[in-house]
Formats: structure tokens, C-alpha cells, sequence
């Protein structure tokens, strides 16, 4: 039978991901399997190519991923960013002056490397203690050229919509912003810190369908995109399948075409060999 899909576009964290952080066996094998057959599997992530490289080199799928929520395209096989959004010097500097300001703690991410201000406290130590290749600086020194994504932690607002708003009213410029409370990732179920992340203008992961059509020439309603959080939503909207984990984020789950088990589980390998 043929199948209606060319192409499965996967999340990593509350998706790919099991609650120790790796890939669950069975799921594993079943996208080597796909990707043997001739299915293009690619990896869509908020991470950095830097937090994202150990995970995609032990998936080792031919197509590059999207890092950064959508602002820059990596080949884990070549170390290399393939494409690179990075912030205008005018957007960075106003998201610097409001974090000053309001005195968050402020993580600078580029390509090759991430510079954050010390922690304060046991609380912002734990929510910087899984960031890879993190160096931390006083805030005089927190600028660089190339910034891909500043990032900011908040104990002050009941809800990320709240804090994200306030950050996109303070920066008045084009971006592409996401946030979250930091307790969906598996390693800070208990945190009460929300985080909002500032991008270069971009589709989020809906930059994963476009690659898919300009380079394979797969178009979106031949597309399988899974995910379980907010900032999965432009794929989950843009692809033929939009497919949210069970235990994901309600929003992701109210704009997914299909619900699947969670992120714990063999979902993903039992829709891989149902649809491909």
C-alpha cells in the first residue's frame, strides 16, 4: 500500500524524547526503518545546534534539522549551520536594556556559543545547569555579534503569556518569540520559573515544511509533524498531519489532527509503521 506521506518531522523534548532524555529503543528503530525505505525523517527543535548535536548524531538522519525553533538549519554530520538567522543589533539592544531593567536572568545564544549572567540562586542554577556549552559573564559583558536567541527566565509572572507579552511590547520590533513555563521539560518538573525566548523574524517550525519543499520537494500536505508544546503549533497547523503527543501541552493537543500516547511510550514507532 502507499502511503499518503513523504516526510515525518519530530520534535525533541516531550517528544522524541523519554523523561531520562533519550530515545526510546523501539522508536529509534522504527525511524531508522522509515528513513531505510525512503521516508524523509528531520528533527524540529527550540534547542540550540550546540544542546541538539549528541541527540541528532545518534539519530544520524541524512536530512539537517531545524534548531533554534526555526531560526538556523544544522548538519549535525558536518557541524555545521547550513542556514542563520541571527537578531538586528536595534532588536538586541532593546531586549538587553528591558532584561537590565527588570533585572531577569539573561541567557545570549549564537551558533557556536552562549553567554548567560551568573545565577542568583539554587533556582536559576537548576534552570541553567542542562544548557550546553553555557559561559557565564557580568552583565556589562552579556553582548556579542550573531546573537541567534536571547533567552529570559521570570519568577515574577503567573503565566508565560504574561511574561511573553510584556517582553514583545518592551522590544517593539520584528521578531519571532516563544515562551513557556520551564516545568514541560522533563528535567524541571518542579521549577516555577517561566521562560520566553526572542528569535529572529521566522516561521518557527513551520521552517522545517518549507526546507522539506525547497530542497526535497515534498510539499506540507505530504507532511507528518509531531510535537507535544506551544512553540510546535506552526508545524502541527502547516503540516497534512498535525500530530501532538497525549501528554503534551493542551495547546498543541487542540490543533493536532490526531492524539497520540505520550512521550514516555512507543507512540511514536506505532504511528511510524501505521503510516509509512
Amino acid at each position: 500500500m502507499t502511503s499518503a506521506y513523504d516526510a515525518l518531522v519530530l520534535d525533541l523534548d516531550g517528544t522524541l524524547l523519554g523523561e531520562s532524555g533519550a530515545v526510546h529503543p523501539r522508536n529509534l528503530e522504527a525511524l531508522r526503518a522509515a528513513a531505510d525505505r525512503g521516508v524523509r525523517v528531520m528533527v524540529a527543535t527550540g534547542r540550540s545546534s550546540l544542546s541538539a548535536h549528541s541527540i541528532l548524531e545518534q539519530l544520524a538522519l541524512a536530512t539537517p534539522a531545524v534548531v533554534f525553533n526555526g531560526g538556523g538549519l544544522y548538519d549535525a554530520s558536518q557541524r555545521k549551520m547550513l542556514e542563520e538567522r541571527v537578531l538586528s543589533n536595534r532588536t538586541l539592544a532593546r531586549a538587553l536594556a528591558h532584561g537590565r531593567e527588570r533585572d531577569w536572568l539573561t541567557v545570549l545564544m549564537c551558533a557556536d556559543r552562549k553567554l548567560a549572567l551568573a545565577p542568583r540562586d539554587e533556582i536559576e542554577a537548576r534552570a541553567l545547569a542542562m544548557m550546553t556549552g553555557l559561559r557565564h559573564v557580568p552583565r556589562q559583558d552579556l553582548t556579542a555579534e550573531f546573537v541567534m536567541r536571547v533567552t529570559f527566565f521570570s519568577r515574577e509572572h503567573e503565566t508565560s503569556d504574561a511574561f511573553g507579552e510584556e517582553v514583545e511590547r518592551s522590544v517593539a520590533e520584528p521578531i519571532y518569540l516563544t515562551h513557556f513555563p520551564l516545568s514541560i521539560l522533563p528535567s524541571h518538573r518542579e521549577s516555577r520559573l517561566h521562560v520566553v525566548d526572542v528569535h529572529p523574524p521566522c516561521r518557527g517550525k513551520g521552517e522545517a515544511l518549507r526546507v522539506l519543499q525547497e530542497w526535497y520537494g515534498i510539499p506540507a500536505d505530504r507532511v507528518v509533524a509531531v510535537g507535544d508544546a506551544t512553540n510546535d503549533i506552526p508545524m502541527l497547523e502547516a503540516a497534512g498531519l498535525g500530530v501532538a503527543m497525549g501528554d503534551g501541552m493542551e495547546e498543541a493537543r487542540a490543533v493536532a489532527d490526531r492524539i497520540i500516547g505520550g512521550h514516555d511510550t512507543t507512540a511514536i514507532a506505532e504511528l511510524v509503521e501505521e503510516l509509512f
